[in-house]
C-alpha cells in the first residue's frame, strides 16, 4: 500500500523552531533581549524563529554562546532539517541514480563514516 501523506514521517523541528518554543523561553528571553545579546538585527531573529532563514556556522556560533550549547548542536538541527526536505523534494529522482560503492581504502582515506 502507498504511503499517503499522512502517513510520511514528520519533519524534522527547523533550528529557529526549537529557539522560539524551548530554548528562549527556557533561558527567560525576550526575542528583542535574545537579538541585542546575540548582537544582530530583530529581524534577522524573527526570520530565523519562523523558519525563513536558515542557521549558518555564525549564527550557530552565536547561538551555542547565548545558549550554553555547542554550534554543532544548531549546525545539525539545520542540516537534519535540510537533509529531510531535499529527500521529500527528490523522491522520484532518487531512485533514477545508481548507487556506487567507494572501496574501503578511499572511505577511510577521506574519512567517511556510515551511520548504521
Amino acid at each position: 500500500m502507498p504511503l499517503t501523506r499522512d502517513a510520511l514521517p514528520a519533519a524534522p523541528p527547523h533550528p529557529g523552531w526549537i529557539l522560539r518554543d524551548r530554548v528562549l523561553p527556557g533561558l527567560g528571553l525576550s526575542v528583542s533581549q535574545a537579538a541585542r545579546e546575540l548582537r544582530i538585527a530583530r529581524q534577522t531573529l524573527h526570520r530565523i524563529l519562523a523558519g525563513k532563514a536558515a542557521v549558518s556556522p555564525d549564527m550557530a556560533t552565536r547561538l551555542a554562546r547565548l545558549s550554553g550549547t555547542t554550534p554543532r548542536f544548531w549546525l545539525e538541527r539545520q542540516q537534519q532539517h535540510d537533509l529531510w526536505h531535499a529527500e521529500q523534494a527528490l523522491t522520484g529522482i532518487l531512485g533514477l541514480i545508481p548507487t556506487h560503492t567507494l572501496p574501503a581504502a578511499l572511505q577511510a582515506e577521506i574519512g567517511l563514516h556510515y551511520d548504521h
